[in-house]
C-alpha cells in the first residue's frame, strides 16, 4: 500500500516519475502527487483520485527539473483528498517529504511543535514529520553541509512508527536523503542518475542495480553517488544486487486486466515453484532454502502457519496437506493475532511465516514474537528481497513472477504447492514409501496440464456468472481441505465484485448459515469425488430443497452430481492432495468474470490495497 518513486539525474524528473507511479498502481491508493526541484524553487502538485487525474493536472501545470519526489496514498490519518495527499512541506515550504508508514506518536508531536508557533494545513501524521524535518533544518548552522541528512535523522530518533521516507530541500537542490524503518525502500543505480522507490517496478525499465535499505539505514544521494548511516550503532552498508525482473512482466500484453493474465500465469508459476525441488530418484523433495539439517526437519513436532489474507488461506490447505501426508500437527494462526496473543509453543515448534510480499506487516510482527521466543522461522514469499525473506531462517521462494493485480491468484496456488512440497519432505522422512513419494511427483507435475484443460472453461465460467450477475449474496461451502478454498473463494468474490460472500465449512450449514438460504443466494459448493463427497452431496440437497441455486465445482466425468447442481464447474480427476490447487482457479475465474460483468475495477478494488504495509 501507497508507493515513493523518487529521481535525481540528468533528465527530466516528471516523466520517469510519472511512470514508475503507474508501475505501482497495484498497490492500492486514493490520491497521488508530485514535487520538484526546479532550479528557482520547489514545485508541487497532488490530487485525489487516480493518476490520470494527477497527469490532467500537470499538464496545465507541468513541472521542470531533474530532481523529484512522487507517491501515490492510501489513506490512513486523514480523508482521501487534494490537501491530505502527498507530497507534504514544512513550515517554511521548502521542504518536501513521501512517507509510507505510520508515525505513531505523531500527535504528542503535533502538541509539541504547536507549542512552539508551528501550525498545520492536514489531518495526516506524515506533516508533522515534514514540520518536524524542518524545524531540525532550521535549527542548524546554514553552513553544515550534510544539512538536510542531519535534519532528517535527527527528526527519526524523534519519532515512534514505521516508515519509509524521501525528503528533498530547495535550500540544497542537488541533494535527495531516503530512509527506512518497517517499510521497503529500494535504491536504484543507474549512470548519472539515481532512484528510490518503494518497489523494484518502479525502477526496473531504467536500472537492473539496486540495493534495498535496512531498517535504519538512511542514505544521501546527490550527483556524484550516494552515503549511507545508519541511525543505530550497527555498521553502515548496502549489498548491490542484480534484479530479475524485466519491466514487461508487469505488462498486460494481450489480456484486458492484469487478473486474468495473472490467472493463465498459474501454469508456468506453479512449474517455477517446483523446479530443481523434485528429487525423483529419492521420490522426495528437495528443499536447500529451509537452512535445516536432515536431523532438524525430522526432530519437528508440530508446525504453526500464520499469515493474513489469502496468505492465511493457502496455509489452511497446507495444514491439510502436511497433517495428511506427513502426520506432523498444524495449526494456522492470523498473523495479526500470533503477534499479539501469549500462545505456548514448544521448542520443536516450526512457524511459517507466508507473504507474497514478503512485506505485510501483521506477518513480519508475528514472526518477530516467534524469532523472540526463540523459535525457528521459516518464510514462503515472492520477493527475494523483502524484510520476510531477510529476516527468517530460512525459507522457499515462490518464483511465481510479479503479481500485480490486487486480488492474489497465482501467489496462491505457488503457496499451496509449496506447502505441498513440505508435506512430500516431511512425510517421506517419515512414513511415506518411495512408492507414495513416487505418485506425489507425478500428480504435482500433471498441474500445470490440468489447470490448462480448466482455463479452457472460462467463457462456461463466464456464462454462469452472467446468470448470477444479480445477487447481493453468495455463499461458498467446503469440507477438509477444500474448506480453505471455500474462504479464499469467497474473498475473492467479495474483493473485487463487492457482492457479499462468506466461506464456511459446509458441515456447518445447519448451524445457522441455512437460514441465509433463499431464491437469490447463490451457494457455490467445492465437491470432488473425495472422502467427503457423500456427505456434500447432501448439504447440497438439503439448499435445492429451500429453492437455492447451487454451483458446483466438481470432478469430470461425474454423472451424479448432476442431480444435485444447477450448474457444473469441472476438475479433472486427480489425488485429493492436489484437488485445492485444481478447484481454485474455476472461482478465481468465476469471481474475475463476475467483476467484468458488474463493471467492476477489476486489478483495483476499492479501498484494498496490494501488500499492507500498516496494520
Amino acid at each position: 500500500m501507497c508507493g515513493i518513486v523518487a529521481y535525481l539525474g540528468d533528465k527530466e524528473a516528471e516523466p520517469l516519475l510519472l511512470e514508475g507511479l503507474r508501475r505501482l498502481e497495484y498497490r492500492g491508493y486514493d490520491s497521488s502527487g508530485i514535487a520538484v526541484l526546479n532550479g528557482g524553487g520547489l514545485e508541487l502538485v497532488k490530487k485525489v483520485g487516480r493518476i490520470q487525474q494527477l497527469e490532467r493536472a500537470l499538464a496545465s501545470h507541468p513541472l521542470h527539473g531533474s530532481l523529484g519526489i512522487s507517491h501515490t496514498r492510501w489513506a490512513t490519518h486523514g480523508k482521501a483528498t487534494d490537501i491530505n495527499a502527498h507530497p507534504h512541506t514544512d513550515a517554511s515550504g521548502k521542504l518536501a517529504i513521501v512517507h509510507n508508514g505510520v508515525i505513531e506518536n505523531y500527535g504528542v508531536l503535533k502538541k509539541k511543535l504547536a507549542e512552539k508557533g508551528y501550525s498545520f494545513r492536514t489531518e495526516t501524521d506524515t506533516e508533522v514529520l515534514a514540520v518536524l524535518i524542518g524545524f531540525h533544518f532550521d535549527t542548524l548552522d546554514t553552513e553544515t553541509e550534510n544539512r538536510l541528512e542531519m535534519a532528517v535523522m535527527e527528526a527519526l530518533r524523534e519519532i515512534t512508527g514505521t516508515y519509509g521516507l524521501v525528503a528533498i530541500h530547495q535550500d540544497q537542490p542537488g541533494i535527495m536523503v531516503g530512509a527506512r524503518r518497517g517499510s521497503p525502500l529500494v535504491l536504484g543505480i543507474g549512470p548519472h542518475e539515481h532512484f528510490l522507490a518503494s518497489d523494484v517496478s518502479a525502477v526496473a525499465a531504467h536500472t537492473q542495480t539496486v540495493a534495498h535499505l535496512r531498517d535504519f539505514d538512511v542514505v544521501t544521494i546527490d550527483r556524484n553517488g550516494y552515503r549511507l548511516k545508519s541511525l543505530t550503532h550497527n555498521k553502515a552498508g548496502l549489498e548491490i544486487s542484480r534484479i530479475d525482473y524485466q519491466a514487461a512482466d508487469t505488462e498486460l500484453g494481450d489480456f484486458p486486466h492484469f487478473m486474468l493474465k495473472e490467472i493463465f500465469e498459474q501454469t508456468i508459476s506453479i512449474q517455477n515453484a517446483v523446479r530443481g525441488r523434485l528429487n525423483i530418484e529419492e521420490s522426495t523433495a528437495q528443499l536447500g532454502g529451509l537452512n535445516l539439517t536432515p536431523q532438524e526437519i525430522r526432530e519437528i513436532d508440530r508446525i504453526v502457519i500464520t499469515g493474513c489474507g489469502t496468505a492465511m488461506h493457502s496455509g489452511m490447505v497446507g495444514e491439510y496437506i502436511i497433517e495428511s501426508l506427513a502426520h506432523v500437527p498444524v495449526e494456522v494462526e492470523w498473523a495479526s493475532e500470533f503477534r499479539l496473543r501469549n500462545s505456548p509453543l514448544d521448542r520443536r515448534t516450526l512457524v511459517i511465516a507466508v507473504s507474497q510480499s514478503g512485506e505485510t506487516e501483521d506477518t513480519l510482527g508475528a514472526l518477530r514474537e516467534a524469532r523472540r521466543k526463540g523459535h525457528r522461522v521459516l518464510g514462503i514469499c515472492n520477493n527475494v528481497a523483502s524484510t520476510l525473506a531477510r529476516e527468517t531462517d530460512g525459507g522457499v521462494y515462490m518464483y511465481a513472477g510479479p503479481e500485480v493485480s490486487v486480488a492474489a491468484t497465482k501467489s496462491f496456488t505457488s503457496q499451496a504447492v509449496i506447502f505441498l512440497l513440505l508435506a512430500l519432505l516431511l512425510g517421506r522422512m517419515r512414513f511415506l514409501s518411495g512408492t507414495q513419494g513416487k505418485e506425489i511427483i507425478q500428480a504435482i507435475e500433471a498441474l500445470p496440464d490440468q489447470i490448462t484443460q480448466i482455463l479452457k472453461q472460462s467463457a462456461h465460467i463466464r456464462s454462469i456468472a452472467e446468470k448470477y450477475r444479480k445477487a447481493d449474496s453468495m455463499l461458498f461451502f467446503g469440507r477438509q481441505m477444500q474448506y480453505g478454498i471455500a474462504l479464499e473463494g469467497a474473498l475473492k468474490m467479495k474483493e473485487i465484485t463487492y457482492i457479499h460472500a462468506e466461506g464456511h465449512p459446509t458441515a456447518e450449514l445447519k448451524h445457522g448459515i441455512i437460514a441465509l438460504v433463499d431464491e437469490d443466494t447463490p451457494s457455490v459448493f467445492l465437491c470432488p469425488r473425495d472422502g467427503a463427497y457423500d456427505k456434500n452431496s447432501n448439504n447440497m440437497q438439503q439448499v435445492r430443497a429451500r429453492k437455492g441455486p447451487v454451483i458446483a465445482v466438481a470432478t469430470e466425468g461425474d454423472e451424479e452430481i448432476h442431480q444435485h447442481a444447477d450448474d457444473i464447474i469441472c476438475i479433472p480427476a486427480a489425488p485429493e492432495y492436489v484437488t485445492p490447487i485444481l478447484s481454485v482457479i474455476p472461482l478465481q475465474l468465476f469471481a474475475y468474470h463476475m467483476a467484468v460483468i458488474l463493471g467492476r475495477d477489476v486489478d483495483k478494488p476499492r479501498n484494498l490495497a496490494k501488500s499492507v504495509t500498516v496494520p
